[in-house]
């Protein structure tokens, strides 16, 4: 079974924050308190960063409005953040921009647009933005279906250990669709997968 396109996990947003905007006294406030789980505050303490153009507090404030956490869960707002990161080259604010348009959240679903993010993100090595471009490739969403093209961008997710991606090369394996059909090779993938 296919997996579906992955979105944000806050968590990832306290990582990402961490190492992304520096020592800013106002960031290590916002830093703080996200740790403590006190989201609102770090939203008040990140969003003049963003407002000022920062593309890691964009991108931050997106998550937030993505999954509701220190604000109301507001997808138009998310997708207003992540295309403000975004159109600065922010690969994770890509990818998620990508999956906004891929389930029409806070837009129209448009697979042409979500794989034109997804493939920004990709090209810049981000393993979930590979894994989504190589989805859309294996089902035939915004671009012509092309199995090979899948394998590849599958496989290159899973040079970064990505999981999603392990699973679906099993399943090109097992189906040999882009590939030669190799149960060895499919039962190899699933269990990387699985562990």
């Amino acid at each position: 079974m296919k997996m579906p396109i992955a979105t944000v996990c806050l968590s990832l947003v306290v990582g990402v924050a961490s190492v992304g905007i520096g020592a800013a006294a106002d960031y290590q406030k916002g830093l703080d308190a996200a740790r403590k789980g006190d989201f609102a505050t770090a939203f008040r303490e990140w969003k003049p960063l963003a407002e000022q153009g920062d593309a890691v507090a964009q991108y931050i404030l997106g998550a937030m409005y993505d999954v509701g956490e220190g604000v109301v869960k507001d997808d138009r707002e998310a997708v207003r953040w992540y295309r403000l990161a975004a159109e600065q080259g922010f690969a994770r604010a890509q990818s998620n921009l990508g999956a906004m348009y891929d389930k029409g959240e806070g837009v129209v679903e448009d697979d042409r647009e979500a794989v034109k993010w997804f493939r920004l993100a990709a090209e810049q090595g981000h393993a979930v933005a590979q894994f989504n471009l190589g989805a859309m490739y294996d089902k035939g969403e915004g671009v012509i279906g092309d199995d090979r093209e899948a394998v590849k961008w599958f496989r290159l997710a899973v040079e970064q250990g990505n999981a999603d991606g392990q699973n679906n090369l099993g399943f090109m394996y097992d189906k040999g669709e882009g590939v030669i059909e190799d149960d060895r090779e499919a039962v190899r993938w699933y269990r990387l997968a699985a562990e």
